[in-house]
């Protein structure tokens, strides 16, 4: 089966072609090129018409969608959040749990085995955020779930469902060796939620820690007596940052530095959706905690710390390329080729051929107006 795209503004990592051609041969890439290429016999033909052609985006961090949290366990809810993460133009989600009991999370993890991928984005495995994390820097997450890192319970809910990445505080009794426990799992090592300072870091950092969740938010700040973890971000530069680019949590300034001291192929662009995302404001809850929803903005509705957000990764696209000015070629690396080498998934992330044809067309507003994964269309909006 082939697909055509053509009259395309193709942008992937390091190239870009104003008005070019691609083609998709069943589920990969077969060839792009600045020409056009004659479509194969019996070949579906999208004419692009000048959008913008992307790899699909990768949302590593997203909680819920359409009032729906996959800490719910409903394998319904399961099934319209990944279909309409499609929408926002998402072709690969790990789909990411709160700090509850053991219990919950394997009910999680038992409804999201139960999503038909074939109908909606690529779910590879599931991210863990916490329980494992600093009871002082729970944020938005249930203090009391809270609890030491416990690789015998990783393994427990990895047999319900992949886990293919997980978010804990590093300087938790046993924070080192539950890194070096992961990695030696294929399990991608996160640390946020955490009072770490730099020399704690520096020791998970020698076990093979490389990811920062949610960067900036809920960890040990910038200070010039201890670096701490956004220190040490910004120091180790192969390490990956994940960023909430909806201008809330993370100040433009503060954008524009990190990419400009990290560069996109180490930033990695994500939601941190909440079960709002896509709803009208108002209250819900994350976790069981009230949180009440205003202009866009989710905040507990006691003492107000930010609860995830409702962004959507093609605005948070739109929003980096407007405050740091990158080229549309690097920019883009941070909606799906750092996500990508980070869970060292890579078969997508760029449009080359042999690649996984995860393909986003957007138009000049940042809108998303197709998504196909697998060579398949599988949201069409214009």
């Amino acid at each position: 089966m082939f697909t055509l795209i053509k009259n395309a503004h193709i942008v992937s990592p390091d190239l870009e072609i104003a008005c070019g051609s691609l083609l998709v041969e069943n589920n990969k890439i077969a060839a792009v090129s600045a020409n056009e290429i004659t479509a194969p016999a019996g070949a579906k033909v999208i004419d692009a018409a000048g959008k913008m052609v992307l790899p699909g985006f990768i949302d590593v961090h997203c909680h819920g969608r359409n009032n729906f949290d996959f800490c719910d366990g409903s394998a319904e809810g399961v099934q319209l959040i990944a279909e309409n993460k499609l929408a926002e133009g998402v072709t690969t989600l790990l789909p990411t749990t709160l700090t509850v009991s053991e219990e919950q999370l394997a009910a999680a993890l038992s409804s999201i085995a139960k999503c038909d991928q074939s109908r909606s984005c690529r779910i590879p495995g599931v991210h863990l955020e916490g329980p494992y994390i600093n009871p002082k820097c729970a944020g938005a997450q249930n203090p009391a779930f809270v609890r030491l890192p416990d690789a015998a319970e990783v393994d427990r809910l990895n047999a319900v469902f992949p886990v293919k990445k997980i978010t804990y505080a590093v300087e938790m009794d046993g924070g080192v060796e539950f890194t070096s426990a992961m990695l030696t799992r294929g399990i991608t090592p996160s640390c946020t939620h955490s009072g770490a300072k730099y020399s704690d870091f520096a020791k998970a950092h020698q076990a093979g820690l490389r990811n920062l969740s949610h960067f900036c938010n809920q960890m040990t700040p910038l200070h010039h007596r201890d670096i701490g973890l956004v220190g040490a971000g910004l120091l180790h530069l192969d390490v990956y940052a994940e960023l909430i680019c909806d201008k809330l949590h993370i100040d433009p300034a503060m954008i524009k530095l990190v990419f400009q001291t990290k560069g996109a192929e180490h930033v990695i662009l994500i939601t941190d959706a909440m079960r709002a995302a896509g709803m009208p404001d108002g209250e819900y809850d994350l976790g069981g905690l009230p949180v009440l929803v205003a202009n866009g903005a989710a905040r507990l509705k006691d003492g107000g710390a930010l609860a995830g957000s409702t962004l959507q990764l093609a605005t948070a696209f739109k929003n980096v390329v407007e405050v740091t000015g990158l080229p549309l070629k690097e920019a883009v690396k941070a909606t799906s080729l750092s996500a990508a080498m980070s869970l060292k998934l890579f078969d997508r992330g760029r449009l080359e051929p042999g690649f996984l044809a995860d393909i986003v067309l957007l138009d000049k507003d940042f809108n998303v107006c197709n998504t196909i994964v697998g060579g398949v269309e599988l949201y069409t909006r214009c």
